[in-house]
């Protein structure tokens, strides 16, 4: 299983059918706007995959060039890209979840493994293997690969990710199947038992956290 969606195998439609089923941010809304229309004149200005699209919109100058290729204007392009990047979130290192282990957090840093989507992908050979490699016991891994699974949904930050692991979800597939208002309420209990972080997270959050776990490989 991939730490990220496919993006060389991911085409158009798919892109056009998750903006379609996501509850957008106000800010994000006009990409909505003739979505299909735009998907399409992409498409005829040689953009293939998600991949292909990732390139053309990554600087200034090919971004530029794209819109003068398909016509769309610049403005949307930005915003799709901002969009887009999100789908990738960043993996965090390990030495970040600072409640963790320090020497399994060494171990893992002497095998070569130093964030999650590198932790993520080392355990499809098997948690044994992993072990082995690292010089650990399988003892050892089971909240790293909670923590790592759940970093592939976005908006997961580290402190969310311990906090879902608190409240008994401790993989994407778990949050994706997830009832909104039994994952809200398990997640007010395990903030209010340790206080994790300050402030409230809403039910439309949750839903949006729950629809973004769909499209995690796996979720």
């Amino acid at each position: 299983m991939s730490y990220f969606v496919n993006e060389d195998s991911t085409n158009l439609d798919y892109l056009r059918e998750r903006l379609e089923a996501t509850d957008l941010i106000p800010s994000l809304l006009p990409l909505l706007d003739n979505l299909t229309g735009k998907m399409d004149t992409l498409k005829k200005a040689g953009v293939k995959s998600l991949a292909n699209l990732r390139i053309r919109l990554k600087t200034k100058r090919t971004l530029t060039s794209l819109a003068e290729d398909s016509g769309i204007d610049s403005n949307y392009l930005v915003l799709l890209r901002r969009v887009i990047e999100g789908f990738f979130p960043k993996p965090p290192l390990l030495k970040v979840f600072d409640w963790l282990n320090r020497e399994t957090v060494a171990k893992l840093d002497r095998a070569g493994i130093r964030n999650t989507q590198q932790l993520y992908e080392a355990a499809q050979s098997g948690i044994d293997e992993l072990a082995k490699k690292a010089g650990l016991k399988k003892e050892d891994l089971p909240e790293f690969l909670a923590l790592s699974d759940l970093s592939r949904i976005q908006w997961v930050s580290p402190t969310f990710a311990r906090v879902l692991t608190a409240a008994g979800f401790t993989s994407a597939a778990m949050v994706a199947t997830a009832n909104p208002e039994a994952l809200y309420e398990a997640l007010i209990r395990a903030n209010n038992n340790a206080r994790f972080y300050k402030g409230k997270v809403g039910l439309r959050d949750i839903k949006r956290l729950i629809a973004a776990a769909v499209y995690v490989p796996g979720g």
